[in-house]
């Protein structure tokens, strides 16, 4: 028996191919849009936080430049004044325009002070007030110039802007002290320190001439203070003496004299400085909620020690003009 085997049928023309799967177009997928964030608000913590640091943060820049004027940076400031105030004296000696009293511009040269054996070299302004004296030594204006005849006084700082008269202190009877002006030169010779309660110098003839220097100290030193309790002075005599012109006032205003303030004149202006140091600080608390702190810091520090120097020239009017 025979067996064949059966092959499958071979796919005929006609049959029909599948048909390929259709493809899509391709269409990008849409971007998702992000909503905007909102800005999250400080939280009231960090708002009292950038308050109290500004606020001490000021007070103690402020603070600082005071003390640092009135004890170092002011004595720069005197020596550009005395520069100017040299100048402006020497070219009124040489034109004989130089004034002799007894009535004189306050603020206006009047003389150059010398004194070796403190190394002093200053000039002398007219006024004893405390804006007076932060340029330099101030005469007082109803006592005669010194070198003329009569008993002349000068005031000088102790401890601040320069503190020319620092060491007057240590002077020693015998002790030099030249004295210019437009009348020409004089040479004193100090006879002695006193204090309050010492006994006042034997008076001298009456065509002498004779020089008191004045200045503050602290109770119970020789040493300057920055809140003088008491005043020095310093007397010294000359044999000779100039004309002294007439019309010299009998008194001077109480910020004048020695230990004097000029409270209810600057009264006006420490308002307007404190207005803006106020202002000041308002402004960097709100601009510390926008921009970084160290940015706020470099562009305002320059303005804040702008204002603090002024504020320090007028808060140096309520203090003894002696200090």
């Amino acid at each position: 028996m025979t067996m064949t085997t059966q092959r499958p049928a071979a796919p005929t023309a006609h049959a029909s191919a599948p048909a390929p799967a259709r493809r899509r177009p391709w269409r990008p997928a849409p971007r998702r849009t992000r909503s905007a964030r909102r800005p999250v608000a400080p939280a009231p913590a960090d708002d009292m936080w950038s308050v109290i640091s500004t606020t001490s943060l000021m007070c103690c820049l402020v603070a600082g430049w005071m003390v640092a004027q009135m004890l170092y940076l002011g004595g720069l400031s005197q020596d550009r004044a005395q520069d100017a105030l040299y100048e402006q004296f020497r070219g009124e000696l040489a034109a004989a325009t130089a004034p002799i009293g007894p009535v004189v511009e306050v603020g206006a040269p009047v003389a150059t002070l010398s004194i070796p054996h403190i190394g002093l070299e200053q000039v002398v302004v007219e006024g004893t007030a405390s804006g007076d004296l932060l340029v330099g030594p101030g005469h007082l204006r109803n006592t005669v110039l010194p070198g003329q005849r009569g008993t002349s006084a000068v005031f000088g700082r102790a401890t601040t802007y320069g503190a020319p008269f620092a060491r007057i202190g240590e002077l020693d009877p015998g002790d030099q002290v030249n004295v210019t002006t437009a009348q020409g030169s004089t040479r004193f010779r100090v006879i002695g320190v006193r204090r309050a309660g010492d006994p006042l110098p034997q008076p001298r003839p009456d065509d002498a001439a004779r020089l008191v220097l004045v200045s503050g100290e602290a109770s119970g030193s020789r040493l300057p203070a920055l809140s003088p309790g008491r005043v020095v002075y310093v007397d010294a005599e000359a044999d000779k003496s100039f004309v002294t012109p007439a019309g010299l006032p009998r008194v001077v205003p109480e910020p004048e004299q020695a230990m004097g303030t000029e409270s209810g004149a600057v009264m006006p202006l420490l308002t307007l400085c404190l207005g803006l140091l106020l202002a000041l600080t308002l402004g960097v608390i709100a601009a510390r909620q926008r921009f970084s702190a160290a940015l706020v810091w470099v562009v305002t520090t320059p303005v804040v020690i702008a204002v603090a120097w002024l504020t320090t020239d007028v808060v140096m009017r309520l203090l003894p003009n002696l200090m």
